[in-house]
């Protein structure tokens, strides 16, 4: 009998959002598991040739382009009638650009041409359906992701979410300082309340891993895949410690209360109300370690040698 060929026997992916930081890496990792891996373009790049490079170089590596837009029903329609799973990772956040509604037009082409035997929303941070007490106006992230959701399931679409918690290259090399992306300069650190809340932190490549091992798998079919990888669930200081143990000394830290880190929020624009109101809930409420979970990528997928928060930080050196 023949050997079947690579990429035969898995599902065709779509990646809409596939420049964008999460979504760079979904596209990679696709290609790198043998998934016949394709890739929206939109004509709303315009003239950002950054983007269409990225694009270009995805096609080199073997992708395929797909030309569709948000504004365009039918386009939307015929990219998704070419593949079994359609991961979605524009962007959620508002410092950057906030799309995640644009998603309830994909769940319409999706339900339309209604071969797609997978879709993947843009989630990856924390899970929505755990924040309805959310502060405002943090809380749009989480409302908006749950209308998502609850279209995804009144139209009838098989799922996977996945939430992936903090992203490393916003919460570790910075010790998970609000405002810079690198460590301290002037070696001092401001610790959330007495920094002892459990956080979670993953490497973006994992994430991408991790996401693409789950399109093909019936234990995740129509779940919630958690990503706590128990070598990176970490507190504040302990993270401040690693970094610390990295360099060689100590830092000098200064603690925020509760009332002033939220009082912080006054004067500030809407995006960086979003963002204290997210880190609020990480930081002092320990929102992504206080419930417990049916399933965990770790755990599910063993072979998968996810990177440690030390391992993180060393690049920062």
């Amino acid at each position: 009998m023949e050997e079947p060929k690579e990429g035969e026997n898995k599902s065709k992916v779509l990646v809409v959002g596939g420049t964008g930081y999460i979504g760079k890496r979904i596209v990679k990792a696709s290609l790198k598991q043998g998934h016949p891996t394709y890739v929206l373009r939109r004509p709303e790049i315009g003239l950002d040739i950054d983007k269409l490079q990225m694009l270009m170089s995805f096609k080199k590596k073997g992708a395929r382009l797909i030309d569709g837009s948000f504004s365009d029903h039918q386009s939307l329609v015929r990219a998704v009638k070419q593949v079994d799973v359609v991961i979605c990772t524009i962007s959620g956040v508002h410092f950057r650009s906030h799309n995640i509604l644009l998603q309830l037009k994909l769940v319409d082409a999706i339900k339309e041409a209604g071969n797609v035997k997978r879709f993947l929303p843009s989630e990856f941070g924390m899970d929505p359906a755990q924040m309805g007490h959310a502060l405002e106006p943090g809380r749009v992230t989480f409302d908006e992701k749950m209308t998502v959701r609850n279209a995804i399931h009144e139209a009838g679409i098989p799922f996977t979410y996945v939430s992936a918690n903090c992203f490393g290259g916003y919460f570790v090399g910075n010790l998970s300082q609000m405002g810079s992306l690198t460590p301290p300069l002037d070696d001092k650190v401001s610790l959330y309340g007495d920094g002892n809340a459990k956080a979670i932190f993953l490497d973006e490549d994992d994430i991408a891993t991790y996401t693409i091992k789950t399109i093909d798998d019936p234990r995740t079919l129509n779940k919630t895949l958690y990503l706590r990888p128990p070598k990176n669930i970490l507190s504040q200081k302990e993270l401040v410690g690693k970094w610390e143990k990295l360099i060689g000394k100590e830092l000098i830290k200064t603690s925020i209360s509760e009332e002033d880190f939220l009082a912080s929020m006054k004067g500030m624009d809407f995006a960086g109300q979003v963002g204290v109101g997210h880190f609020y809930h990480i930081f002092y409420e320990g929102c992504l370690t206080n419930f417990e979970v049916e399933l965990e990528a770790s755990s599910l997928y063993p072979e998968v040698e996810y990177t440690r928060v030390v391992d993180y930080l060393i690049r920062y050196m």
